[in-house]
């Protein structure tokens, strides 16, 4: 597939999700893979701001404990705050430079441990409202192409469209409810992959995908599943891992 028609599958797939209901973990999810498969990095993730202004992770690429550490850092910590505060890009950021460490020193140091050179921060934003932000890793120096930059934004964009559809800006307040909700999903998932990472001695990011590939079979939504799973409703025995 060239790299137009992948482009052209990823806005007709978001666009599909304003006719109806859908998962905002699995579309934030996808977002952040699609950002890794398009814009040659080497992870993404996903932040959106709770009711208290503070970011919060709710999607990555992968669900590696070290990489969503690194992502949650940046609640109180980290360019993903600064473009969220300001609703503008920070691009090329490099981890080692005596601004980032001294800036950020944990979350700079944290980043680099993994093996993180170079971070990308991309708000999602609708007209002046910015809810979130995209954050970009990349693990060899050097920039990031203009290209490459109007396509996050252009992507960050129409998950944000998505996220809010109709809804008014003057409507902020239901606004911050749905992103709580989500926000909440997420804890909730995260308290199910635990408990079947353990169960099933896998990784979560093995869980992760047992459950996305399960739920798409049951046509449940993500959170649906996990409080399914925690009600006993759901028998994990018949999700295949």
């Amino acid at each position: 597939m060239s790299r137009e028609q992948h482009v052209t599958e990823v806005f007709v797939e978001v666009a599909d999700s304003l006719t109806g209901e859908f998962d905002v973990i699995e579309l934030l999810h996808r977002l952040s893979v699609h950002s890794v498969e398009l814009l040659n990095v080497a992870a993404a993730g996903v932040l959106l701001a709770d009711q208290h202004e503070e970011l919060q992770l709710i999607a990555a690429s992968d669900e590696h404990t070290r990489l969503l550490e690194v992502f949650a850092l940046q609640h109180s910590q980290g360019p993903c705050v600064e473009c969220y505060t300001t609703g503008q890009q920070r691009i090329d950021i490099d981890l080692s430079s005596p601004q980032a460490t001294e800036t950020w020193p944990l979350f700079s140091a944290s980043a680099r441990q993994i093996g993180f050179e170079v971070t990308h921060a991309i708000p999602l934003r609708l007209h002046h409202r910015v809810i979130g932000a995209l954050n970009l890793f990349q693990t060899r120096t050097g920039p990031i192409s203009p290209e490459d930059v109007i396509l996050a934004q252009a992507m960050a964009d129409i998950a944000t469209v998505t996220i809010v559809r109709q809804r008014t800006l003057e409507q902020s307040q239901l606004e911050r409810v749905q992103l709580q909700q989500a926000l909440n999903s997420r804890v909730v998932l995260e308290q199910v992959k635990g408990v079947l990472a353990e169960r099933w001695q896998c990784s979560v990011d093995e869980v992760f995908t047992a459950l996305r590939s399960y739920a798409r079979a049951q046509r449940l939504l993500l959170v649906e599943l996990a409080r399914q799973i925690i009600a006993g409703e759901i028998g994990t025995d018949h999700i295949p891992h």
